[in-house]
């Protein structure tokens, strides 16, 4: 979270290209939303299991994100891509990420109509989709959230690959097992996986191309594969140890 962090800010003062990242998770981690409240976490069933958490810049509900790929396209405002409102620009992210997908095989839709009001009772962000977010048979399949600032725009966002995703349960506070136990249920109902879709799995490199391309397509793009510069990297690592690390971000209430 603070590398994209970093990226928005470098990207901002001019002192970075626009960016599409690409990442996974090691350790597993709950993503909480930038104003939920830390009181959603169960903190020691986290450690039990030995997955990290950390706050986003950008909001929405819990995430725990493993066994998946995570995207963020990062981009000053003037940037046709994510340029006009947050609809506007979520849409046309979405149609590159709706190219990506059905180029995995996956026969995806895009959802649409206007965001719906969070419903704050609920800690799991990927239950329901909001707009132009991709869907497959109804069930949400990439969530994404953004973030606009003086600097630029940062969306990020994430395609569960495999796994089971009633794992996210088990990190977060319920009244008692019998509901955490229905959220479960409810959950499997509403969101899916790559693997769960298509029988059989896919790689993180393949998505990562599809990704590539697809929004390199929809965009009118072309992107080039360079590593983190010097300075982001330096910004990020101040950025965890001020920020992401820190008990006055991750868990404040």
């Amino acid at each position: 979270m603070a590398v994209d962090e970093a990226i928005l800010e470098h990207v901002g003062r001019g002192e970075a290209l626009p960016t599409l990242r690409l990442f996974a998770w090691e350790p597993a981690c709950l993503s909480l939303g930038h104003a939920q409240p830390f009181a959603d976490v169960d903190v020691s069933r986290l450690q039990e299991r030995g997955w990290e958490v950390v706050r986003r810049l950008t909001g929405g509900r819990a995430i725990l994100h493993t066994d998946e790929i995570t995207y963020s396209v990062i981009a000053p405002t003037n940037e046709p891509a994510v340029a006009g409102t947050l609809l506007e620009s979520y849409n046309r992210l979405a149609a590159g990420l709706l190219h990506a997908v059905r180029a995995l095989g996956l026969p995806a839709d895009m959802k649409t109509g206007s965001h719906p009001v969070a419903d704050t009772s609920n800690p799991v962000c990927f239950e329901v989709p909001s707009a132009y977010e991709i869907t497959v048979g109804g069930k949400k399949l990439i969530g994404s959230a953004q973030a606009r600032r003086r600097e630029g725009v940062l969306q990020h966002g994430s395609l569960p690959l495999t796994g089971d995703l009633t794992r996210i349960t088990e990190a977060l506070v319920f009244g008692d097992n019998d509901t955490r136990h229905e959220a479960a249920v409810r959950l499997l109902a509403r969101a899916t996986t790559a693997e769960s879709v298509l029988g059989h799995t896919v790689g993180w490199n393949e998505a990562a191309e599809a990704f590539r391309t697809g929004l390199e397509s929809e965009l009118g793009l072309q992107f080039t594969i360079l590593p983190l510069l010097e300075r982001e990297r330096q910004h990020a690592d101040m950025l965890v140890r001020d920020k992401y690390a820190h008990p006055l971000w991750t868990e404040r209430v």
